[in-house]
């Protein structure tokens, strides 16, 4: 969340992470914590797209076998629409997809250009300093899921931080199977899909 671009007495002009902008009672809960929480702003689009252009491996932490889990969904998206290689990291499971599953990012045979991660807000610092130490260079924090205090740690640090963002959806989006806002474009293709 940037900040707001016209305020009036009565109503605020707030500009989306995504370059939308909505109006919004300026003495409002919802403005307050806008301009208390969201101040921090990551990669634009174009980055993101860079940095997914780039990355050839994907570590997933928090990864889940249950199928209704989000992490499942993304992890089944990015194996059967990737070129990427995939790493589960859940300590509490032996195997993901039919793929082994680690106890953490340091049991990794390779170091993930990405590492994207399905975990609280309050143990994404944890994950960061894991990821620092193993020398990854990009943890993305799933849609969702925010934690701005991590986020500047992180950059401090001289990792790439993607935080409340849908690896998924990202992909998907730069590569045509979604709309701008994450709709689906109902293209369908016989190419094959571009990382």
């Amino acid at each position: 969340m940037s900040t707001a671009v016209s305020t009036s007495s009565t109503s605020e002009t707030v500009q989306l992470a995504n370059g939308l902008t909505c109006d919004i009672p300026a003495d409002s809960p919802l403005a307050k914590l806008l301009k208390s929480q969201r101040t921090w702003v990551g990669p634009s689009a174009k980055e993101r797209l860079a940095i997914l252009r780039k990355a050839k491996s994907i570590a997933i932490v928090g990864a889940s076998p249950n199928s209704t889990r989000s992490s499942y969904f993304v992890a089944t998206y990015l194996l059967q629409s990737s070129d990427y290689t995939v790493y589960f990291v859940n300590p509490m499971v032996d195997e993901i997809l039919g793929q082994k599953s680690y106890k953490s990012l340091a049991d990794l045979p390779e170091v993930p250009d990405i590492v994207d991660v399905f975990r609280k807000g309050s143990d994404i610092p944890e994950v960061i300093d894991e990821a620092i130490a193993i020398g990854a260079k990009t943890v993305w924090v799933q849609l969702g899921i925010w934690n701005q205090d991590a986020a500047i740690y992180g950059e401090s640090k001289g990792l790439t931080i993607v935080m409340d963002r849908c690896i998924k959806i990202e992909h998907a989006r730069f590569h045509g199977g979604l709309h701008l806002l994450g709709f689906d474009t109902g293209v369908i293709t016989a190419r094959k899909t571009v990382r």
